[in-house]
């Protein structure tokens, strides 16, 4: 405790030179969580996937669907329990800005698939009994202010007009990576629109969700289902729910890798501007760890003396900075939400936070406490005055 006491008392010694260093590197922390974040929220649809769960979708592109008539063929493949479908939407909410996910789906079978998506049952069973009915993440709705019973009107962008629905759901998600942004509304709705106003367009699909008897036959069930179309007017692709995922985050690999490079060269620099802090510090200390040794203190004892009060700015930064993370990661979730769904930070982040600002304080402190070490007595004592 006293040798504590001793080195925080050191490092304060100058407190303004002390404070800017410490907020320094607090900032450089926090940086470094949040865009540690980002990178693990851009996976972290892979990693929430189901290994029970497959995607069919046409073979050349999502941009292309696929025949509704395709679901009772795949239903008899071995392997697959059940069979679900959709379709992208892409409905905005009064102005372009209030993007978010929205889906037409065929809602018994598609979120029995689901059971991360948490909703009572009164509400589920009001949801699927009304054809102009709409489920949608608590978030979305604490965004907009809906509640159960509201009507929402949706303007159309891949299928054009005004689109009325009923929020007859809420749903929340049973772990905090589960996204609460979407909305869900019946494909039949969207269907016999579509057969009114875009004859050509109707009964068909943007992707089948396939749920598996066994995970591991997986592999097997894509091949199954995707040779009975093979040579037919709509090929398919069948892969899991992750290989889906991944080939979307696949497209912007480039960006996240930038991103965990600038996360790096961060820390880089605040270690560069702590090292000079630190070795400023032991340059106008020379004389008194000259005097230490002369009273008989060995290099030892200086040592680590330099290299703990090093580590007390780091750590005290890193701190500060682990703290600041969570109102910053709290704004960027509340106030970006349509971008950012979830934005949680992990205890891991939290450790790698600490990490970094230990490596900074140990870095920092090399050389000056190299040279406290070394320091001849009478080259140091010949520096006073």
């Amino acid at each position: 405790m006293f040798i504590l006491k001793l080195l925080i008392r050191n490092a304060f010694r100058h407190k303004l030179r002390t404070f800017l260093t410490i907020v320094g590197v607090a900032v450089a922390i926090t940086a470094f969580g949040l865009l540690r974040t980002l990178v693990d929220l851009w996976y972290a649809g892979v990693e929430a996937s189901s290994a029970s769960r497959l995607i069919t979708r046409n073979s050349i592109s999502l941009v292309f669907q696929l025949p509704i008539s395709y679901k009772d063929r795949i239903r008899q493949v071995a392997g697959v329990k059940s069979v679900s479908w959709g379709n992208w939407f892409g409905g905005i909410y009064k102005e372009e800005k209030n993007f978010f996910p929205n889906f037409a789906i065929e809602p018994a079978s598609y979120l029995a698939m689901y059971p991360e998506y948490l909703v009572s049952s009164e509400e589920l069973s009001a949801f699927i009994h009304d054809r102009k009915g709409a489920m949608v993440g608590q978030k979305t709705a604490e965004r907009f202010g809906w509640q159960v019973g509201d009507s929402v009107t949706l303007r159309g962008t891949i299928f054009p007009g005004q689109w009325e629905f009923v929020i007859r759901g809420i749903y929340r998600g049973a772990q905090k990576n589960t996204d609460e942004t979407q909305l869900f509304f019946h494909w039949e709705y969207l269907n016999e629109t579509v057969k009114r106003t875009i004859p050509r367009r109707a009964d068909q699909v943007g992707f089948y969700l396939v749920e598996l008897k066994k995970p591991e036959q997986a592999a097997e069930v894509s091949l199954a289902v995707d040779g009975i179309f093979k040579n037919s007017l709509a090929e398919t692709l069948t892969e899991t729910e992750k290989a889906f995922q991944m080939g979307f985050v696949s497209m912007t690999e480039a960006i996240m890798i930038a991103i965990q490079i600038v996360s790096y060269v961060v820390i880089v620099i605040i270690m560069v501007v702590a090292a000079n802090t630190m070795a400023m510090t032991a340059r106008e200390r020379i004389a008194e760890f000259a005097t230490m040794k002369a009273l008989g203190f060995g290099g030892g004892h200086i040592a680590g003396i330099v290299f703990g009060e090093s580590l007390v700015v780091a750590l005290a930064g890193g701190v500060l900075g682990v703290l600041l993370t969570f109102p910053a990661a709290h704004w960027i979730e509340t106030e970006l939400s349509q971008f950012f769904p979830v934005f949680h930070i992990t205890g891991e982040t939290i450790v790698l936070d600490l990490l970094a600002a230990a490596l900074v304080g140990m870095v920092a402190g090399i050389f000056p406490t190299w040279r406290g070490a070394t320091i001849r007595v009478a080259d140091g004592l010949r520096r006073i005055g």
